[in-house]
């Protein structure tokens, strides 16, 4: 009896571990817009009319923005579109990609992909000095003693979290769940007061307060539309982290708890300005008593700090999954943890990150300074994701088009009011997470196209086996003892390695092997896949390693595995002394290029800074020979 107890306690556990685990880890960002987001909505309404309309309309549109777009879009439909389990634009553009046929509608669906990648990374430098600074800010609703220093303290948490980075979140994120837990209780209690005292709140859920908000008051009530999508910023968060998290997990999370503590907060902050219209300055803060400021400023900090590591981890997640299907430069990816590999560290996205945000901190140096800013990117996001599903409910779930057409077209419908919305402020710091996003996408669209003219411009100087066997043939090659990988893009091609150290060392191994690393569009290939291998004439060996793009490709490993475990015949023992070599391709310019000059000087750029095919491909560096050779572009 004891047994079958532990037995069916312990599935249990696991399951009340992955509800507290989600709250940490998939809702922070959201779970912290009430900090800002219903400040924002009251200062864009200014003293259009009685507070009392203006606090009755704002709460009005963050319910219906959190029903619908967040609990039917997201929760209901979106959180379908997974790739093996796997959730976030960049894993929904390859679901997308995969279920299209036409090569030119392929590739539409990618640069729409692209777009909204670029657009989250603009969210990204935002969210945490948004999030970090209006949590701060609460010092002043105590005391204006703290105001000179809000910025500092807000610049060393930020910075000490990024100097962090590199050991990984395995000890604070244990610690993520819980601590939120405590955030929705306390938000939810702090709003529920108010609601008692002034229970007519509650007929704000009648759509036609906040749609006579913006309807009779012109751009003000615009205005309005775009600060109330702030309650909005996180929902991304909850399709991303499906990666992490199962969708019935955030699903339960999100109805059981994040959705009515949010609604409990924000209810109860339209309460307290109606009945205390001197709170409107900071209405999060003010729903707690003077005693219980600081305990609300310490537990908001922790709970920012939490929404900020969990952008920040989800950039990483990004980087490296665009890196692996070939749309950034291979970058280091460390990996942090022994049994999760989804921690993972890319040291140059981190400081490239940690300088933005801490540069938005100093320029703009109030939230609602960066309010303006933000907004503009998320909904962009929103809009490209809408889009990718539009095509994967087509032609994956395969909904009819009167369907397709009917729910799409409704939540577009959604997306681009509040695009348009926060469109208007793209003068008053909007622009900035566009021009990073324009940046990336630029950079990531001239990786891809640099790339093609790079490996088009290899296979034409480069033969097949047979044109190169029958090429050096003859009693000037030499064979030498031991087994040479050469790492090829091409499978078809003799890589430019090869040919180099024929050309100049007239010699070859006994055992060739062209090693050539596919990376495909889903998460994780199964073993049985993994690799392939055949065996050509004169001691040639052509060997495929497949991984998933949320995979570390580890080249080694791999060959190891798949000899111990007997899924492919290799032909050959990796576990021998085996050298690899590898060929640095670098990029000059054509005198017939097939690329812009601006593209052409970028593209250069990038590759000079790219990762090693060593270190990418964890291959240990005494085990490596590196050949380069120019080649046009």
């Amino acid at each position: 009896m004891a047994t079958e107890a532990s037995t069916k306690a312990e599935p249990q556990g696991l399951r009340n571990a992955a509800l507290i685990g989600a709250l940490g880890i998939v809702f922070g960002d959201i779970g912290t817009s009430p900090l800002y987001a219903y400040k924002e909505a009251l200062k864009s309404a200014g003293d259009i009319d009685s507070l009392r309309h203006i606090a009755f309309g704002c709460v009005s549109l963050v319910f219906w923005a959190l029903i619908i777009v967040v609990s039917i879009k997201y929760v209901l439909v979106i959180m379908r579109a997974t790739n093996d389990g796997e959730g976030g634009i960049m894993a929904l553009t390859a679901l997308a990609t995969n279920g299209l046929k036409s090569e030119r509608a392929k590739e539409a669906a990618i640069l729409v992909g692209l777009v909204g990648v670029a657009l989250f990374y603009g969210d990204c430098i935002i969210t945490p000095a948004i999030s970090v600074l209006s949590a701060v800010e609460g010092l002043e609703v105590a005391t204006p003693v703290f105001k000179p220093y809000i910025v500092p303290i807000a610049v060393g948490i930020l910075g000490g979290l990024f100097l962090l980075q590199y050991r990984g979140t395995a000890t604070i994120g244990r610690v993520f769940g819980p601590v939120m837990l405590v955030w929705f209780i306390v938000i939810g209690a702090a709003g529920l007061p108010y609601i008692i005292a002034r229970p007519d709140i509650l007929f704000a859920i009648h759509p036609s307060y906040g749609l006579d908000l913006i309807a009779t008051h012109g751009w003000i009530g615009f205005h309005v539309l775009g600060s109330v999508f702030l309650v909005l910023t996180g929902a991304e968060a909850l399709y991303a982290d499906e990666g992490h998290f199962q969708g019935k997990v955030i699903r339960i999370d999100w109805f059981a708890v994040v959705l009515p503590a949010l609604l409990l907060n924000y209810f109860g902050q339209g309460a307290l300005v109606i009945e205390y219209p001197e709170a409107r300055d900071n209405p999060f803060f003010h729903l707690f008593a003077d005693w219980l400021t600081y305990p609300a400023v310490a537990l908001a900090t922790a709970a920012t700090i939490i929404a900020s590591q969990a952008v920040i981890s989800g950039a990483f997640t990004v980087t490296q999954q665009a890196v692996s299907l070939g749309f950034m430069p291979r970058m280091e990816i460390r990996f942090t943890s022994k049994t999760e590999a989804s921690q993972i560290y890319i040291p140059q996205a981190n400081w490239i990150l940690a300088g933005a945000v801490l540069g938005l901190i100093l320029y703009f140096e109030s939230s609602s300074a960066l309010a303006s800013a933000y907004g503009l990117a998320v909904a962009g996001t929103m809009v490209t994701s809408t889009f990718l599903v539009a095509v994967v409910a087509r032609h994956v779930w395969g909904w009819s088009l009167l369907r397709t057409s009917l729910v799409i077209a409704f939540f577009l419908t959604i997306d681009l009011a509040f695009f348009g919305a926060n469109l208007i402020k793209f003068f008053e710091g909007g622009f900035l997470p566009v021009l990073v996003g324009a940046g990336i996408f630029a950079a990531m669209v001239t990786w891809r196209r640099g790339r093609s003219v790079l490996n088009q411009r290899i296979a034409r100087e480069n033969p097949p086996f047979d044109d190169f066997w029958e090429e050096i043939r003859g009693p000037d090659i030499c064979r030498v003892p031991g087994i040479a990988v050469y790492l090829t893009s091409r499978p078809d091609r003799i890589p430019p390695s090869l040919h180099l150290n024929v050309r100049h060392n007239k010699c070859l191994h006994e055992t060739v092997v062209l090693l050539t690393v596919i990376t495909e569009r889903i998460p994780r290939v199964p073993k049985e896949r993994r690799a392939f291998a055949e065996q050509l004439q004169h001691g040639f060996i052509r060997v495929v390693l497949r991984f998933g793009f949320a995979e570390a490709p580890n080249v080694p490993r791999a060959l190891r595995r798949a000899a111990a475990e007997r899924r492919a015949e290799l032909f050959f023992d990796p576990a021998a002394d085996v050298s690899y070599f590898v060929g640095r391709a670098i990029p000059v310019p054509s005198t017939s290029p097939e690329m812009s000059t601006v593209q052409e000087q970028m593209f250069i750029i990038l590759t000079k800074n790219a990762t090693t095919a060593t270190n990418f491909f964890c291959i240990p560096t005494e085990d490596v020979v590196e050949l380069g050779t120019f080649i046009e572009i």
